[in-house]
């Protein structure tokens, strides 16, 4: 029987090195940056859209479903608003890209909109806006997703869970689905024979189920208006930017060839509006503000969003990586063939 080392892998950085070496091995001219960008993500506590996605993303390049070797070409440039083919990149790769593109143009004109065809799943949105923000602008990041959620009062899945990221300055960033929860939670929960949360998911006919071998679909974020929100991104990227509804889409690991995916990134340069040093010092009275406020419980302060992720990484960079067993069991066979 082969012993899993679980030990060895809560190290972020043995993490990294053999992530690394696994998509390296696999012809990722990027892998570095792709694998940052996934441990960030299970650092900052979203391990749905973390380092657990190494296998899925492994496998995709395996089957041709991403191009390991993709051209990235702009079919349109109007100055500051780019439509980039992504070629079937990871979409971490195209994200990256239209990080890279938003920031340019945003500097050049006051605004950059990047509509990102032809990609595949890129992980939390949060990374992406952040990564604007710390260029010194307002980033506004969302994705197109295969269905998973019903319509409010539905019962079959017509919409992804869709998130929606928008990060300014060095601790704002709200990053959150438009449904209740991910579907891999409910994987999660199943797997481990966990009940549901009331309001996570319905079953076949609609009704609210916290079984999660019932599940066959999440429920949106707030009843109908997270509907709302939903078809909001799905116009967004699908309907503006160009690719499958939500519904047309495969899900990840179930595609023959690339998913189409489509992202929109916004990159927004206050000097263009009131002026950063007024931005700046607006922000750091509304965050105050509401930390500041009272709590209604004195053990739970008043957080803004990035909180929780701040402390989930500071706690996870001194005690370990927290990784799932399917996870550890793929590194486990990675670091073997990358020592």
């Amino acid at each position: 029987m082969t012993t899993v080392d679980t030990h060895r892998w809560t190290s972020p950085a043995e993490v990294s090195r053999v992530a690394t070496a696994a998509l390296a091995a696999a012809g990722v001219a990027e892998a570095e940056q792709v694998v940052e960008v996934l441990v960030e993500t299970s650092l900052l506590g979203v391990h749905t859209h973390g380092i657990r996605l190494l296998g899925p993303y492994l496998e995709e390049l395996r089957r041709g479903v991403a191009e390991a070797e993709p051209e990235l070409v702009v079919r349109k440039d109007t100055g500051p608003v780019v439509q980039l083919d992504a070629g079937d990149a990871l979409g971490v790769v195209a994200g990256l890209r239209g990080v890279e593109l938003a920031v340019d143009r945003a500097r050049r004109f006051g605004v950059g909109v990047v509509g990102v065809q032809r990609s595949n799943h890129f992980g939390a949105a949060g990374c992406y806006a952040r990564r604007i923000a710390e260029a010194g602008l307002l980033g506004f990041v969302t994705t197109s997703a295969a269905s998973r959620v019903a319509p409010y009062g539905g019962t079959e899945p017509l919409f992804g869970t869709n998130p929606v990221a928008v990060a300014y300055g060095p601790e704002f960033c709200l990053d959150m689905a438009t449904s209740q929860v991910c579907f891999g939670e409910i994987k999660e929960r199943g797997r481990t024979g966990t009940a549901l949360e009331p309001g996570w998911a319905v079953d076949a006919n609609g009704r609210g189920t916290t079984d999660p071998e019932q599940a066959t679909s999440l429920s949106p974020l707030g009843g109908y208006k997270g509907q709302g929100l939903a078809m909001m991104v799905t116009v967004l990227t699908a309907v503006l930017v160009g690719g499958p509804l939500d519904f047309e889409m495969p899900h990840i690991g179930t595609a023959v060839e690339g998913r189409n995916v489509a992202h929109l990134l916004l990159a927004l340069d206050p000097e263009a509006l009131g002026g950063a040093e007024q931005a700046t010092a607006a922000l750091d009275r509304l965050i105050s503000a509401v930390r500041g406020n009272r709590a209604a419980d004195p053990a739970s302060p008043v957080l803004i969003p990035g909180d929780p992720q701040r402390a989930h990484r500071e706690r996870q960079l001194r005690e370990g990586i927290e990784l799932d067993s399917a996870t550890i069991a793929l590194l486990d066979r990675l670091g073997g063939e990358h020592p």
